[in-house]
């Protein structure tokens, strides 16, 4: 059961650690929008971002790891809370097993069943 922000990004990190799908799919409200992390198209439906995570967790390898100490939590009103944050994925490529630094954010509300409204992901450009 989501009662804190921060149980929604665990909840993430479940469904994709233990490749769930169904779990993924089921935090995202009907209305939600997904800007993934390894794809250059936004995902504006249940269906679509279906299709994302039944493809993502086929991944041979798939993890992600949460960075702790980098996670924010604003209240925007009521229920309705900002977060962001860093997180490592993992998967193989080529039978090679690859790290991907990534940043995030949400818009979640948790009076919500279904609790993501909003989910940016994107790679860590590499520095100058």
């Amino acid at each position: 059961m989501i009662t804190e922000p921060t149980d929604v990004i665990d909840a993430f990190a479940e469904g994709v650690n233990t490749h769930n799908s169904a779990l993924l799919i089921g935090l995202y409200d009907a209305r939600a929008v997904l800007i993934p992390t390894f794809s250059g198209r936004s995902r504006k439906t249940t269906e679509q971002i279906a299709d994302y995570f039944k493809t993502l967790t086929q991944k041979p390898g798939l993890g992600l790891s949460l960075h702790d100490k980098t996670v924010n939590v604003i209240r925007v009103q009521d229920e309705v809370y900002a977060l962001s944050g860093l997180y490592l994925w993992r998967f193989s490529v080529d039978d090679e097993l690859l790290n991907f630094e990534a940043r995030f954010s949400y818009v979640v509300d948790l009076k919500l069943e279904s609790p993501i409204l909003q989910h940016h992901s994107s790679q860590i450009p590499r520095s100058l």
